[in-house]
């Protein structure tokens, strides 16, 4: 590239434009200098006659009145112009050819690539990729907190052993008609009743409409015969006692609740029925949890 700027001057502007121009004639209109050179040129001639015959046939033209060389013609393929004034910077540039244009492709998808191709039409295939990866990060993520909380509750549950002592098996073929036995279970007392032929008939005569806390003894005692419930009182938590109260089921002494012979509140403060744990009956063997 050549670059030439400069200030106003006409010494400056005319070398300038010489050395770009590569020793071209150099055209110029300023009046001093038309008046200077047209002096000389009367002068010369009746000093040094043949001085000035020889400097005719070497020094720049005056005669035209052009004040834009126009360098097109010359050096250059494309149009190119040196402009001067008084007063005015003088810049002559070239463009640069041998700057390397920086090239992304390497970093560009191959759909990409073509330039007289809309990206439009490769977008599914783009975000089929995403939709891909996304569903794939999901999966993987699911997997690992799955097994995150499978080893967080191995961790928390209580140990085989104590889990072998979840159930209770009591033989019951050995209790008589009427009778009541609390065994223990999970630190809890529970109360296995095997219940007369007349208690089975009164509880199940009993309007579940005028009971607190609505339950049919064939659900709370699918056998009729045997009446399996924890020992705890709903109210605060205390212990009953069996064959006791107004209506000859379970009776708290703390606060004076009356359960039926099916377990069920039927006076008193406690809120709901006693609890019946699961169990399964094996003939004279049940399995209590």
């Amino acid at each position: 590239m050549i670059s030439v700027n400069t200030r106003s001057g006409l010494n400056q502007f005319a070398k300038a434009v010489t050395q770009t121009a590569g020793g071209q004639r150099v055209v110029t209109s300023f009046p001093s200098l038309k008046r200077d050179w047209s002096e000389r040129d009367e002068m010369l001639p009746a000093l040094v006659p043949a001085f000035a015959n020889n400097l005719k046939l070497h020094k720049f033209s005056l005669s035209s009145s052009k004040k834009v060389f126009n360098l097109n013609a010359h050096l250059f393929n494309n149009k190119s112009q040196s402009i001067g004034g008084i007063g005015v910077s003088h810049q002559y540039r070239l463009a640069h050819t041998d700057i390397t244009i920086p090239d992304f492709s390497s970093y560009r998808r191959t759909s990409n690539k073509n330039v007289n191709q809309n990206s439009d039409e490769s977008s599914d295939d783009r975000r089929a990729f995403t939709y891909l990866i996304t569903a794939g990060a999901g999966v993987g993520g699911a997997v690992a907190a799955k097994g995150a909380v499978h080893n967080i509750v191995n961790m928390l549950a209580p140990a085989r052993d104590c889990l072998a002592l979840s159930k209770v098996e009591v033989n019951i073929g050995n209790i008589p008609e009427g009778k009541n036995v609390t065994v223990k279970w999970r630190g809890k007392p529970v109360f296995i009743r095997r219940r007369t032929a007349k208690e089975i008939a009164t509880e199940r005569a009993v309007n579940i409409g005028e009971l607190r806390d609505p339950e049919t003894d064939e659900k709370r005692s699918p056998t009729g015969e045997w009446l399996i419930v924890i020992g705890i009182c709903t109210h605060l938590g205390c212990v009953p006692i069996p064959h006791k109260g107004d209506f000859g089921g379970y009776y708290c002494p703390c606060h004076g609740s009356h359960y039926d012979a099916s377990g069920r509140i039927r006076k008193g403060p406690a809120p709901l029925n006693l609890e019946v744990p699961d169990f399964e009956m094996n003939g004279d063997v049940v399995v209590i949890g």
